[in-house]
């Protein structure tokens, strides 16, 4: 059977690859965003939050803050290298701005190098995966079956709560980042926590018959790469999901970081000097209110859940 440990050795291993490359190299942030970093961290993350709300939560709460600090300054770095080919590539941008967008990444970039020493990851002191690896095999792992029943009330409280965030903002969101992309946030981990537990969570075969999930169910959505569960593989227990409600939940993650990424620019536009104003903000933001009235007025989240069974 695959275990929390097996699940958090398979992402160890790659990041510790990927560390012990990128010491190697003049700008070791840099070779970690280039090289796919990022997405192990969150996979970490993922694992070290699910666990810590499952049994050794001061433990997990640890190690979760030590790989989030890593993604986050990946993920700063990624924003702004981003906006700088993108800015390059339009040529209504001042060049102003161009450079801004470079030189901010380049300023991440070197923090980003600056926290993989201090905090152990990489040089003559690095110790952090071994620290990492000593707390894992000394964690109070629970039996498969228990673990995956667990697993499922987890995922019911987490539902509860984002829905009851959520229904906060019936009457529309008024802030992006606190409000906006604080539940796109809450929505994505319900979707990499699949990823991360590698076959111990499947999705049903057969279509709902409710006729509200249809609309979410486009082509780019259902034929995503990211919305196939890894095989089951040695799994004994598996916790299922309706096919139908998970893929609901993929398109509100989609459409609301497309809203997202609108938002980012006139934010990063702002930052640079720009004009970039508040009635594009207001747009996104009432877009980002409606579609998230109708999700949760539907329960789709509510109607994900199947259950534990043996495989």
């Amino acid at each position: 059977m695959i275990n929390g440990p097996a699940r958090f050795k398979l992402y160890l291993n790659q990041l510790e690859t990927m560390l012990l490359e990128a010491v190697k190299q003049p700008d070791a942030a840099l070779y970690l965003y280039q090289n796919g970093a990022r997405t192990t961290l969150f996979m970490l993350e993922g694992l070290a939050k699910l666990y810590g709300n499952l049994h050794n939560k001061k433990r997990f709460k640890k190690m979760e803050d030590n790989f989030k600090l890593l993604e986050d300054g990946l993920g700063a770095l990624d924003h702004y290298d981003n906006f700088a080919k993108e800015f390059a590539a339009d040529k209504k941008v001042p060049a102003a701005i161009t450079k801004f967008a470079q030189e901010k990444a380049h300023e991440k970039a070197a923090s980003l190098n600056k926290v993989l020493i201090d905090k152990n990851w990489i040089g003559k002191n690095a110790d952090r995966l071994s620290k990492i690896q000593k707390k894992l095999r000394d964690a109070d792992w629970l039996e498969d079956k228990a673990e995956m029943k667990t697993i499922e009330s987890f995922y019911q409280r987490s539902i509860e709560k984002i829905t009851a965030f959520a229904k906060t903002y019936d009457t529309g969101f008024t802030e992006l980042e606190t409000q906006v992309h604080e539940l796109r946030r809450k929505l994505r981990w319900l979707s990499i926590y699949p990823q991360t537990l590698q076959g111990s969570i499947q999705l049903t075969n057969t279509s709902s018959k409710d006729k509200n999930v249809k609309k979410y169910l486009t082509p780019e959505i259902v034929n995503s790469p990211f919305n196939k569960m890894p095989a089951v593989g040695t799994n004994r227990y598996v916790l299922t999901f309706n096919r139908d409600y998970f893929l609901a939940l993929s398109w509100m993650i989609s459409e609301l970081g497309k809203l997202k990424d609108e938002g980012l620019r006139f934010f990063v536009l702002n930052e640079a000097g720009a004009k970039a104003g508040a009635a594009d903000e207001a747009v996104i933001l009432s877009k980002a209110s409606d579609i998230s009235r109708t999700f949760f007025s539907e329960n789709n989240l509510g109607k994900m859940i199947v259950g534990v069974n043996k495989v």
